[in-house]
């Protein structure tokens, strides 16, 4: 089951944040603090699936953003990631080319 999903660039700002499990509002902002963290410190050539606390977390990056879905353990890995590729095709699709301005400015009009 999907717990959150997030979309962050490269300079850790949140763009996107989407929970479908309630989080307070103080530890989503800790727990967005040391998920990015996790994400952003890992090269191009590690793996984009990283086991942390009770979940796992999915990454892609797409130029300057990364979206990041955390997961609990008993989902697929390699179909989370292929879910955010697909979620990337639609986003250029609907924008021409998404940007991280895109994502920004419209946010009230993405439905997760």
């Amino acid at each position: 089951m999907i717990k959150f999903f997030l979309m962050v660039n490269k300079q850790g700002q949140t763009r996107l944040s989407r929970y479908y499990e309630h989080v307070e509002i103080n530890k989503r902002t800790m727990l967005e603090a040391e998920v990015i963290k996790n994400c952003l410190s890992r090269s191009k050539d590690q793996c984009s699936f990283i086991e942390y606390k009770d979940f796992k977390l999915v990454y892609r990056q797409y130029a300057a953003l990364f979206v990041v879905v955390g997961i609990d353990q008993t989902e697929n890995e390699m179909a989370v990631y292929e879910l955010i590729h697909n979620f990337v095709e639609v986003l250029d699709k609907y924008f021409s080319r998404v940007s991280e301005l895109d994502v920004s400015f419209s946010v009230s009009e993405i439905r997760l």
